[in-house]
């Protein structure tokens, strides 16, 4: 190789060497976070436009320079113009300020540049505006950015209607999200009307869990017509196995959902209860608590007469020793009616008649165990083979 070639080869590594130094050193020096650490970093390698940035949140007074400089590096760092437009706004500027965020959009379409415009013309009490800006930072969704958009809405306006039209559309995510969103604002009215239209625009294994909770915190509050419509909206769709009956799943043949409208059956020491083919199967050993709920279950009725019905049997279990069906009133916890204590040692069917008032439209139905005073606790087995509801002639 001749020597003028190999002295331009070592010059070429040594000046290559020496670059990637500087841009090591540089890359530490920004790293350290300070304004001094960050200018030093800028003398080494002052074509890097998020030193600049970054340097302006420490020295305000120089940012208007340091931005622009950034900007004029790269046309296209969104968050050099997001920057430099908030701090004409702060100026006063409005004018140069939404042209900075506008910039910033036509180079960068990314959630940033629209959350930004978003809040700027709410800022400018621009109300059409901030609902198309929110409406656009709506459709590039994160997850956890939708929460912090829809808190901004509701600054705007506590109606989850009107944030509903402006910024949902159809799309289920973003319904999803302010469902979740309407929960923990405890607006149940509303996250009952968006439960029906993530029914319809959802799929049921993404969103089953999610409105099995909303039915339940429906009924929690005590709303059973909307808990009811949604219920059965889940039923028609088919989104869940269960019956339009009351009450649901009355063989027990499967596993409950996890709702207030499918049994559920607390376990205690000393008392396991479980569903099957043949029904609900609970054993007491003899140490369960005096007091145990075994099943139950929310239903709705509309007024009238209705016998309770119910096919058992049990083992070991003596008469009236404290096993029996009740029939509650939700917003009172009063009961309205109850069975005879059951034990027999064959298959028996019996039946509990009871009336429902306008008053008392959501009621719980609930096989219980309370220790009869004088008795022992039992030590036996109970088979709960069917249920049923049947709505009666008035005389």
């Amino acid at each position: 190789m001749p020597i003028t070639l190999r002295v331009l080869v070592a010059v070429a590594c040594v000046f290559g060497m020496w670059s990637s130094w500087k841009i090591a050193r540089a890359d530490s020096l920004f790293r350290q976070d300070t304004p001094s650490s960050i200018r030093l970093a800028i003398e080494q390698e002052p074509d890097r436009p998020e030193y600049y940035i970054r340097l302006a949140q420490f020295e305000t007074i120089n940012a208007p320079v340091l931005l622009q400089t950034a900007l004029d590096l790269n046309y296209y760092n969104a968050q050099a113009a997001i920057d430099l437009g908030l701090h004409y706004e702060s100026e006063g500027d409005n004018a140069r300020a939404e042209q900075l965020l506008l910039q910033a959009y036509s180079v960068d379409h990314t959630y940033i540049t629209r959350w930004s415009l978003a809040n700027f013309y709410l800022r400018r009490d621009n109300m059409p505006a901030f609902w198309l800006w929110a409406r656009r930072a709506a459709e590039m969704p994160a997850e956890d950015n939708l929460g912090a958009l829809f808190e901004l809405c509701w600054r705007v306006s506590p109606d989850p209607d009107l944030i509903a039209g402006n910024v949902l559309g159809s799309n289920p995510e973003l319904i999803r999200a302010y469902l979740r969103f309407l929960l923990t604002k405890n607006q149940l009215d509303a996250a009952a009307a968006m439960g029906k239209k993530l029914v319809a625009t959802g799929s049921p294994e993404t969103d089953r869990s999610l409105l099995l909770d909303v039915v339940n915190q429906l009924l929690t509050a005590k709303d059973a017509p909307a808990a009811s419509q949604l219920w059965h909206d889940l039923i028609r769709k088919q989104w869940i196995v269960a019956e339009e009956s009351e009450p649901d799943n009355p063989r027990f043949a499967r596993e409950p959902l996890p709702v207030e409208f499918d049994w559920s059956f607390p376990q205690y020491p000393g008392l396991h209860s479980w569903p099957g083919p043949s029904g609900l199967q609970s054993e007491f050993t003899g140490d369960e608590p005096e007091s145990a709920t075994i099943a139950e279950q929310a239903i709705i009725l509309t007024p009238g007469k209705y016998s309770f019905d119910y096919s058992y049997r049990t083992a070991d279990i003596p008469p009236d020793t404290g096993i029996q069906w009740e029939l509650i009133d939700v917003t009172s916890d009063k009961v309205l009616a109850d069975s005879q204590p059951l034990s027999s040692g064959s298959v028996k069917q019996e039946a509990m008649t009871f009336y429902v008032t306008p008053a008392t439209p959501l009621l719980r139905i609930r096989l219980g165990y309370r220790r009869t005073l004088g008795t022992t606790r039992i030590a036996g087995t109970l088979m709960v083979i069917s249920t049923g509801i049947r709505h009666l002639p008035q005389a």
